[in-house]
């Protein structure tokens, strides 16, 4: 009975070692970082751009404190009204950071959310608000490909694995479909595309550029050409160019290009092939590029590959958005969201 005790003992201490070093190992960010001091339960989390505050709202919209940007009135019906009714808390990251450290600690955070690159750059700026703030600043990967695993590292972070596993398999399982029936389509019928951001379509992402990852995993050729970042072009450049298809993303862009003659000279608009892209309640393709990229990726597959992709992509749409926004919309709804409404 004394062996016996003692080996309980002995196997239970090793299973709390254990159970502590995995708890430590856990604690860590997608780039490494350690995130003393974030204990469980976490209940209130800081987005410290875009990215972040959709990937928390579709697995955890409760932790949420608010929104980098006020929810406009036309994106309120895709999102539970609690959530819709957060305040405006600026952010910390990107172009136009806006919030300052006095205002995140007056909020109370138990973590700060950043998802995006996670390169130097990045790394030293959560390590300087953590170590000014004490709150742990956790830096996941925001590429569209490692959606799966960044659900996974969030999921273990707050306290969600279950859902958090759901999520990422939907991811998993939405960029397998994808890849393989992208593989199937010879190099030579894959079309050039031109991305058109902004209300003259002049500012583009070259391949390499987060912006462009969607169409980097359909397989489409970037017409702008490599360099990973913003570009801006001239019309000139883009006729220039001959993209066979052009995703906007303001569709004031698109009505105009319409009836532009340099516009016109394209082929994509000589073949009817300028799409404007969904953009409520978060952007199908680009802005913000987070995991609501997930859902436009069923879209660009279909208007590049329609008999690759024959599935409905109304039945589609209502099926992921209640997946992730936690609403399903109606078809009235819908039909705000494809018809590229701001």
């Amino acid at each position: 009975m004394r062996s016996d005790r003692r080996s309980l003992l002995i196997g239970s201490a090793a299973f709390a070692l254990t159970n502590a070093a995995r708890a430590a190992e856990a604690l860590r960010d997608d780039a490494g970082r350690a995130l003393d001091p974030l204990r469980p339960p976490v209940a209130r989390v800081f987005p410290a751009g875009p990215p972040a505050a959709i990937l928390l709202y579709t697995l955890a919209p409760e932790l949420l404190l608010g929104w980098p940007r006020a929810i406009r009135p036309a994106e309120r019906p895709y999102l539970l009204a609690q959530s819709a009714d957060l305040p405006e808390v600026g952010r910390l990251t990107g172009r136009g950071n806006t919030a300052n450290l006095e205002a995140v600690l007056a909020l109370k955070p138990d973590l700060i959310l950043d998802v995006g690159a996670t390169a130097e750059t990045y790394r030293s700026l959560a390590d300087r608000v953590q170590g000014q703030t004490g709150i742990p600043y956790a830096l996941l990967d925001g590429r569209l490909a490692a959606a799966p695993a960044t659900y996974r590292s969030l999921g273990r972070l707050v306290g969600r694995e279950a859902a958090a596993e759901t999520l990422a398999v939907l991811a998993e399982r939405t960029l397998a479909t994808v890849r393989e029936r992208v593989a199937a389509v010879p190099e030579e019928r894959r079309p050039r595309v031109y991305l058109a951001r902004g209300p003259r379509g002049l500012e583009t992402a070259r391949q390499g550029s987060i912006n462009v990852e969607a169409l980097a995993l359909l397989g489409a050729v970037n017409v702008a050409g490599p360099g990973g970042s913003l570009a801006q072009v001239s019309p000139e450049d883009v006729v220039a160019w001959a993209p066979e298809v052009i995703v906007a993303l303001d569709p004031a862009f698109a009505a105009a290009a319409r009836q532009d003659p340099l516009w016109q000279a394209t082929p994509a608009l000589r073949g009817n092939r300028l799409h404007v892209s969904p953009t409520l309640p978060f952007g199908w393709v680009d802005a913000p590029p987070s995991v609501n990229r997930l859902v436009g990726l069923w879209w660009l597959g279909k208007i590049l590959y329609p008999a690759q992709f024959p599935e409905d992509i109304r039945a589609v749409a209502r099926d992921l958005y209640g997946r992730l926004y936690h609403v399903t919309p109606d078809d009235p709804a819908l039909d705000r969201v494809l018809a590229g409404a701001l």
